[in-house]
């Protein structure tokens, strides 16, 4: 009886979450369309590596939008971008599929240094709890020793 109680319980959890997500992809799309204040768009080249970012930012302070990763020797990385400003620094989540498997995604913690009119995506050590990478608590984020610097472009639409 015990656990079937904790079944239950399990499978409950599990339909509320997949709800959940339903809801906030829903609003994610309805957000870009009626409260963006701004778009900006960005491109970093480091030897054969091309990166595309486009973001676009809301009345809440939100930032979300997409970014294409094309790095020398590996599947092209094509994903979302979520995530918010904490003074001169976004910090966000990109989700992403590699390649042509559509069927599984990743995500992994970003953090973009604005200075001047450059972002700088920073490296940090990260951890994965209980199957979300984060970033390592109370270790640095290095924005000088990086690859990827990210200048304004025009944004084209596909």
């Amino acid at each position: 009886m015990k656990k079937l109680g904790i079944f239950c319980l399990l499978v409950t959890c599990i339909g509320l979450q997949s709800c959940k997500n339903d809801k906030s992809e829903k609003t994610l799309q309805v957000k870009e369309v009626k409260d963006a204040t701004s778009t900006e768009c960005y491109r970093a080249i480091y030897e054969q590596d091309t990166l595309n970012l486009k973001l676009l930012t809301f009345k809440d302070g939100e930032v979300n939008g997409n970014m294409e990763m094309a790095i020398a020797n590996m599947p092209k990385k094509v994903g979302e971008i979520v995530g918010e400003f904490k003074g001169d620094t976004l910090f966000a989540s990109y989700t992403f599929i590699q390649g042509t498997n559509k069927e599984k995604t990743f995500k992994n913690p970003m953090a973009f240094l604005k200075r001047g009119d450059q972002l700088i995506l920073g490296n940090g050590q990260i951890q994965i709890t209980m199957g979300a990478s984060h970033f390592v608590k109370g270790q640095p984020i290095d924005f000088d020793k990086v690859k990827y610097k990210f200048s304004p472009v025009d944004c084209v639409e596909k």
